[in-house]
């Protein structure tokens, strides 16, 4: 070969190697996270094109062509984020989605989306499983709590409940209309948990300050919360959790210093009984009152932080902020009585006040936390729910 082929075939050879995509640097994706900035590398080998077509076939072509990309180092970040931040399963979730977002953009592409949030969640141990039919693509994940509100199947005695049901809604059909894509990873075996334990550290700088006040007896107390938007955003697609479940739900730091010990310094000098009695009429009368159907137009139960910041709440939202603010302030034991069309709370007292509730052999006293027609003291029931029927739908025991 003369010098001018060489030269030739050395400039054909730097092209391939310049061109080729597993030397091509990653694809860096910069974006906004509840606690601040997330940054993640994207091998270009795990940019997969996927058409709108829907069959079983092509979802299993789709894993067999990512399972052979680079994506390790990407899913060992997100990992690494989540142990570095004590991310609860929900909010690793919530990483997950942005993260998809940023490879395959929800609305260009609603089913590519759709598979790379399935497999960055089966390839960080969750045993997650996708059906298609109806041209819907359904993704659903390993989990044994008492969600109320979304679909779920059964496969070999386990339960899996629906991730993306809300974005379909109304066009969601009966679970047996998708048929499950039967793909085995092997490192998806881990169930899924609703349960919140601790709330991402927001940025400061994202919170307001909301002017919440009542009056008990003829004083008047005034308070400056720190409250972040963001907990809508978190909580957007939230399910029907049990009330175990949300009632435990934490505040936000900032939100938590703002309130608990303001709320603390106005209760020195009281007792107990005087304290919880305090804490039962700010929850009652410093939030107005509006049903859940007209407020959301669904039955949407909220957390403590969430109560505090919308501007209306119903009775279950009222009995999980009472709830947090007497097992923080006082850690008592506690009880939450459902009626077939309210909910309260009871407490137990070292010495029971009123008509209490007995409960495995002790005494409950109730403390309303909602608006009735009467002003009602601890150990005083509304009228209209003396004569009905109630269920003990949770018992909270301190250690």
């Amino acid at each position: 070969m003369n010098i001018k082929g060489y030269y030739i075939a050395f400039l054909t050879i730097l092209c391939w190697l310049t061109y080729s995509p597993q030397l091509v640097s990653a694809q860096k994706h910069v974006f906004d996270f509840y606690d601040g900035k997330v940054c993640i590398n994207v091998s270009p080998s795990f940019n997969i094109p996927f058409n709108d077509s829907l069959t079983g076939s092509l979802v299993q072509e789709f894993y067999q062509t990512a399972d052979q990309t680079d994506y390790r180092d990407l899913v060992n970040s997100l990992l690494e984020y989540k142990d570095k931040q004590h991310l609860n399963d929900w909010v690793y979730y919530q990483l997950v989605r942005r993260t998809a977002q940023q490879i395959a953009p929800k609305t260009e592409n609603y089913a590519r989306y759709t598979l790379y949030k399935w497999f960055l969640m089966c390839k960080s141990g969750y045993d997650a499983r996708l059906a298609v039919g109806n041209n819907q693509i359904i993704f659903f994940i390993q989990n044994n709590e008492d969600i109320s509100d979304i679909p779920f199947f059964e496969i070999d005695g386990k339960k899996y409940t629906c991730l993306n049901f809300h974005d379909y809604g109304k066009l969601f059909q009966r679970a047996d209309a998708y048929i499950p894509v039967k793909i085995k990873v092997p490192e998806a075996t881990n169930d899924f948990s609703y349960k919140i334990t601790k709330l991402p550290d927001f940025i400061p700088a994202n919170y307001i300050e909301k002017q919440i006040a009542f009056n008990d007896g003829h004083k008047a107390y005034h308070f400056n919360v720190k409250l972040n938007n963001d907990i809508s955003d978190l909580f957007k697609n939230y399910p029907g959790v049990d009330f175990e479940t949300y009632f435990n739900i934490p505040l936000s730091k900032e939100t938590y210093q703002s309130l608990i010990p303001a709320l603390k310094e106005n209760l020195k000098g009281k007792n107990e009984k005087q304290g919880v009695d305090y804490l039962m009429r700010f929850t009652r009368y410093a939030f107005l009152y509006e049903n859940d159907e007209e407020n959301f137009g669904t039955e949407k139960r909220l957390s403590a932080e969430q109560t505090l910041l919308n501007k209306y709440s119903d009775c279950d939202d009222r009995a999980a902020l009472f709830f947090y603010l007497v097992k923080e302030i006082y850690n008592l034991p506690m009880i939450t009585l459902l009626y077939p069309t309210h909910i309260t709370m009871a407490v137990q007292f070292e010495h029971p006040i009123g008509d209490a509730v007995l409960y495995n052999g002790k005494y409950y006293s109730i403390c309303e936390p909602t608006p009735q027609a009467q002003s009602l003291a601890i150990g005083q029931l509304s009228d209209k729910l003396k004569n009905q029927s109630y269920q003990i739908v949770y018992h909270y025991e301190p250690r």
